[in-house]
């Protein structure tokens, strides 16, 4: 995959994951700038997970983001398309539930999750609004989805200056500390492509999600996206 295809072949996207599942983790705490523990804090309090809950963490990678939902006495199924990132994981966290799932066609059955959660994963998956429709179908009624994703700073000057770090410092920080030099210009060039914040919440509810909302994290560099499935009627009355 070069840096500039953005074409999110499923099998090119699996196949770039698995490459750098080693060092993925440390990878992005350094070219985060030490932000990501921040962000996974901010998504285990939105997804706010409850004993007993069953929780489908999709993009898992080496589960780092679905530690934090066990500990908190969830059920929790991390789901991912990199076997090379489900391997990393199984060795470094042998307590969780590891699965391998195409987010486009989850092998889940209807209604089983009570939350479902989801970073940095929805902006490399080939077909968005089919994985939108696949977590709705998961979902119980009433039951959350939680997206942690790159998004739009808010600021312009502090978007000129995001977008010169993208372009220019990322890709040159990524070949010092990455295992594949292709992975990080790809996801700066998908993180530009990718719809600011508003887009994104239009996507949800026209997805049939509701009550959707966003809270911005570092002035914009990522977005916590939290929305419901709607209740059943039999449930509303």
């Amino acid at each position: 995959m070069t840096s500039a295809d953005l074409s999110k072949r499923p099998e090119d996207v699996s196949a770039m994951f698995d490459q750098v599942a080693p060092g993925y983790d440390r990878t992005n705490d350094v070219l985060s700038l030490g932000q990501t523990p921040r962000w996974r804090r901010a998504t285990t309090r939105a997804v706010a997970p409850r004993p007993g809950e069953r929780v489908l963490d999709l993009a898992a990678g080496t589960g780092t983001s679905s530690v934090p939902f066990q500990q908190a006495g969830a059920d929790v199924v991390a789901a991912d398309f990199s076997r090379g990132m489900i391997a990393e994981g199984r060795h470094r966290y042998p307590f969780l539930h590891f699965e391998w799932a195409d987010a486009t066609d989850l092998p889940f059955e209807d209604g089983e999750f009570d939350a479902v959660t989801i970073s940095f994963g929805l902006r490399n998956v080939v077909d968005v609004d089919r994985a939108l429709a696949e977590v709705l179908r998961v979902l119980r009624p009433g039951g959350r989805y939680v997206i942690c994703e790159f998004s739009t700073p808010t600021w312009p000057p502090f978007a000129r200056l995001y977008d010169f770090y993208l372009r220019t410092v990322l890709p040159a920080g990524a070949r010092l500390v990455s295992t594949n030099n292709d992975a990080y210009p790809y996801l700066a060039e998908s993180i530009l492509a990718w719809p600011d914040q508003r887009a994104l919440a239009r996507r949800l509810a026209d997805a049939g999600f509701e009550r959707v909302q966003w809270r911005n994290l570092t002035g914009g560099i990522v977005a916590l996206h939290r929305a419901w499935k709607p209740l059943a009627r039999e449930e509303e009355r």
